[in-house]
């Protein structure tokens, strides 16, 4: 079997995330009191013991959820003998787990990890005024659909297509106005449902600019290595492994279409036929088994998970 490990993006996070994995595993537990000491912030109490309203601010998610991600791979390489560099052939991360993917290939530290995405969650959410702008699903068209209905709705607005996820996903970005002008124009081009999303700002659109240049000073203080296996860009949707190529796609990432449909079905055609996604929830197993039939895919989590691990 060929495999890809993927990471999950904002979303995915639960009160009690971590917890089981922490008490069973001294490997995952040395995760969580990093990502603590990086931040300065009980974070893994939270993550623990809620509350729920808090760890979803952006700032705290983003972090949590590498932290999550990056306890599951400790605990599969302890208990397990999971090598990456031996038993990977690519990661990928949605969105945020980009960070993870790219600490879990050793291109960056966990610290260095946990404290962009606090970089990343607090310049995403300085970027754009509450209530100016706003996200929404569209269930049912492809890709070409969804960017013809996202520029028709535009009117001189920010309308993006933000996610591309997969069999008939696609996630609109930008302001307010414009997205909800893109959700009725939705009706009657092949979208069954249109869905405002519950997020705090409007990502992965121009209206995020001034956070991709946040992040591009942060990203330039930051020590990187080649992965030891390629990752995944989303806004490529094509492997990279140099460190100068990794922090620009991470920059255009705040602003970039994250391609996760084309990025999983290019790993499929590379090969691999075994996905593996680490952390918490199974959004991303979910997608891979729509994208990719012919792959297999699992969510590793848990201290059964892990242990279930083959």
């Amino acid at each position: 079997m060929t495999r890809a490990f993927i990471f999950p993006g904002q979303g995915s996070q639960a009160v009690g995330m971590g917890k089981a994995l922490s008490e069973a595993s001294p490997a995952a537990r040395q995760v969580f009191e990093e990502v603590d000491a990086a931040l300065g912030q009980n974070l893994s109490r939270l993550m623990f013991e809620g509350p729920s309203e808090e760890l979803t601010l952006t700032a705290n998610a983003q972090p949590a959820l590498m932290a999550a991600s990056l306890a599951v791979l400790r605990a599969l390489e302890a208990e397990r003998g999971l090598d990456l560099a031996r038993d990977a052939a690519f990661v990928a991360g949605h969105s945020l787990g980009e960070y993870s993917a790219l600490a879990a290939a050793g291109t960056v530290s966990i610290s260095d990890a946990a404290r962009l995405l606090r970089i990343r969650g607090e310049a995403m959410q300085r970027a754009v005024a509450p209530g100016v702008g706003a996200m929404a699903a569209l269930l049912g068209p492809d890709l070409a659909t969804a960017r013809d209905i996202a520029e028709e709705a535009a009117q001189g607005m920010v309308c993006d297509v933000a996610n591309d996820n997969g069999a008939g996903q696609v996630v609109l970005s930008g302001h307010r106005e414009a997205v909800e002008r893109a959700m009725a124009l939705a009706q009657g081009r092949g979208v069954r449902r249109a869905v405002l999303l519950n997020v705090s700002a409007p990502f992965h659109c121009a209206l995020m600019a001034p956070a991709a240049e946040a992040m591009r000073r942060a990203l330039a203080e930051v020590a990187m290595k080649p992965p030891v296996v390629p990752v995944y860009a989303n806004v490529t949707a094509g492997p990279l492994t140099d460190p100068d190529a990794i922090r620009d796609a991470l920059v255009t990432q705040v602003t970039g279409t994250v391609r996760w449909a084309e990025s999983v079905a290019a790993m499929a055609e590379a090969g691999i036929d075994r996905f593996h996604e680490l952390g918490a929830g199974k959004v991303l197993t979910g997608l891979v088994k729509r994208i990719a039939p012919n792959a297999s895919a699992s969510a590793v989590g848990t201290p059964d998970d892990v242990a279930a691990y083959a």
